[in-house]
């Protein structure tokens, strides 16, 4: 689950684990809403992309965990006394959205989508191994371990399902522009403790 098994150019800034630590209210609060988000995200290619077997097979499973994760992560919350919370903006993915390229056909779109999507769930799972390996709580390190192994495979998912639709050399080749994009965002945003990312 290291940063280059999960394609990323650029490893979380150290800092922000133990920022996180001194936030944790927050940071189930955000991680929630990223879950929510997630499984939105799918809903709405479902939805848009009815006609794409393949992604309609490969994701519907992928909602009902994205949507079980925001429920474990409400419990959490509960445990603690605390409660859900406003969804505060999340400049990450508002940054990550701009990489996306508008128009070409609609396969490319799609791919578009996918390999978003695969970008945020890859970054998700490495901020889950960051807590795992060094918060203090331990129900909540077992938590994370248990999310990081759970999400581990879902950016694999998008990048196989983007190779459905258009040549891999394409996909990968704009796979690896979008990284690129992306250690670019990261390295120029604050670390912020209050955030997954």
């Amino acid at each position: 689950m290291e940063k280059h098994v999960l394609g990323l150019e650029l490893p979380t800034d150290p800092r922000w684990v133990n920022i996180a630590e001194k936030s944790i209210e927050d940071i189930l609060v955000d991680h929630a809403y990223c879950e929510q988000k997630a499984a939105s995200s799918c809903i709405s290619l479902i939805v848009k992309f009815s006609d794409k077997t393949e992604l309609v097979e490969m994701l519907t499973p992928v909602v009902a965990e994205e949507w079980s994760h925001f429920e474990r992560v409400i419990e959490e919350l509960t445990k603690r006394g605390f409660k859900l919370g406003k969804q505060r903006k999340d400049e990450y993915v508002l940054q990550l959205s701009k990489l996306e390229k508008k128009g070409g056909s609609r396969e490319e779109q799609l791919v578009e989508k996918l390999l978003i999507n695969a970008l945020i769930e890859a970054r998700s799972c490495e901020r889950f191994r960051l807590l795992w390996k060094h918060i203090a709580d331990e129900s909540l390190q077992k938590f994370y371990y248990e999310l990081m192994v759970s999400e581990a495979g879902h950016y694999k998912n998008f990048l196989q399902l983007a190779k459905t639709y258009l040549p891999e050399d394409d996909v990968m080749k704009r796979w690896k522009e979008i990284l690129k994009g992306e250690a670019d965002i990261l390295a120029n945003l604050e670390v912020r403790g209050d955030r997954m990312h």
